[in-house]
């Protein structure tokens, strides 16, 4: 089965994953996708990861990290950039997630950083996803 929008692929398997409580879930590995999950363990929001190579693609398995009664760290994902309708950001207008309490994962010329990181370097770049 051909993936169309691998990110958001990334996404619903680690909302699904969260809602169902497991502890970990399985995921196809690329470049993108491993930044994308070192940054969700930089921001607190899953415990780590590890990569795997099966001799294709590889596969990245991210532990989930919940609080007290099993609450999920992750509150909610939402895929912004899509790949019919890309959204693009300069510095200036990076949005903030939830008046600063979410992250925003932004894909610049320096690589995929968060919003944060984006306005201290003044760069700007597609808004991947919003993280809360």
């Amino acid at each position: 089965m051909q993936i169309t929008d691998t990110i958001a692929d990334l996404l619903t398997r680690i909302r699904n994953a969260n809602s169902a409580k497991h502890d970990s879930v399985d995921i196809p590995a690329s470049n993108m996708k491993k930044a994308i999950v070192q940054i969700l363990v930089d921001e607190g929001y899953v415990k780590s990861y590890t990569v795997t190579e099966d001799g294709k693609q590889g596969i990245i398995k991210v532990n989930l990290k919940y609080g007290e009664n099993k609450a999920p760290a992750i509150n909610g994902l939402r895929r912004v950039s899509k790949p019919g309708l890309r959204i693009y950001s300069n510095a200036e207008d990076l949005p903030k997630v939830m008046k600063g309490l979410g992250i925003a994962i932004i894909s610049t010329s320096k690589g995929i950083m968060t919003d944060r990181q984006a306005r201290k370097e003044h760069i700007g770049g597609e808004v991947l996803a919003f993280i809360w």
